[in-house]
């Protein structure tokens, strides 16, 4: 008689195999790392070529026909020109002759009805904004929002001036409170300072967070406890005599 053995089936023809469950997991692995590396990558391109193309699509028709580049196919000249022609104007308007243009351009701006209020809101907003001096949107803190227990994220824009503070027995911040995934939108809260609790992350580590849904968390460490340094008493030996 024959002696049969009993030979176990080769690994790698079942598809529960491990080297089969590796092979998968590991191809699953390397297509989720390119989607990693390319997407924000891409993205960012993308959003870049799109406001390129704006700004060229909005300049370019403006230049002469001999001098358009638009026949040579070169992007972001219309940026480029844009961002020339705003230097020089800051440099034009920085001397007497540019500050008078702007202080007659003021006034006659502050004397039409409708465009009065859009303009000077609009310039005490860039005013308040590019200052050096400013500390708009330079401070993140906790408020419960909508309702007690319940905390969001905020963005101090200054502290409250004007008639509101003066219905308020407390200090109160202008506080913007940003929706989620487009933080471009939200709400304007009149917070108590007393009621606010700030944050050691920086704004752009918060508007990370608030775009990525809360899965990009600013990493943090606790602060150490201080630990007292107790000197110890030096023993006082009797004078020699």
């Amino acid at each position: 008689m024959t002696e049969q053995r009993n030979v176990p089936p080769a690994a790698d023809n079942r598809p529960d195999s491990p080297v089969h469950l590796g092979l998968t997991a590991r191809l699953r692995a390397y297509f989720f790392a390119g989607i990693l590396i390319t997407a924000p990558i891409s993205i960012t391109f993308y959003l870049a070529w799109i406001f390129i193309s704006f700004v060229d699509q909005k300049v370019t028709p403006l230049i002469p026909a001999p001098y358009n580049p638009q026949q040579w196919s070169v992007p972001g000249v219309g940026l480029l020109i844009i961002v020339v022609l705003l230097t020089l104007i800051g440099a034009l308007t920085a001397g007497w002759a540019g500050r008078t243009i702007i202080r007659i351009s003021d006034q006659v701006l502050s004397q039409m009805p409708v465009i009065r209020s859009i303009y000077s809101a609009t310039k005490q907003i860039f005013e308040t904004v590019l200052a050096k001096k400013s500390n708009s949107f330079r401070e993140v803190v906790l408020i419960e929002y909508p309702r007690r227990g319940i905390w969001s994220i905020a963005f101090v824009s200054g502290p409250t001036a004007g008639e509101i503070p003066s219905l308020a027995d407390d200090e109160m911040l202008n506080v913007f409170v940003p929706t989620t995934p487009n933080p471009t939108s939200g709400f304007l809260l009149f917070v108590p300072r007393a009621e606010t609790r700030r944050l050691d992350m920086t704004v752009e580590e918060a508007f990370k967070m608030v775009v990525s849904l809360g899965i990009i968390t600013p990493e943090w460490a606790p602060p150490q406890p201080e630990v007292e340094q107790i000197t110890p008493a030096r023993s006082r030996e009797p004078a020699a005599e």
